[in-house]
């Protein structure tokens, strides 16, 4: 049986939709983390007299 190598489209178009769910899932995972970062209270300085 011979075996075919994939072509080299294929090949391409893997690698570009794995980049695109790998962007999308750390653009939304930046987001998210700076979101929480918006949400959370800072916490003042003690005021000195």
């Amino acid at each position: 049986m011979n075996k075919r190598k994939p072509d080299l489209l294929w090949v391409l178009a893997f690698i570009f939709g794995l980049g695109v769910v790998t962007t999308g899932y750390a653009q939304s995972f930046w987001e998210r983390k700076m979101d929480i970062a918006y949400q959370t209270p800072v916490e003042s300085a003690p005021q000195q007299r």
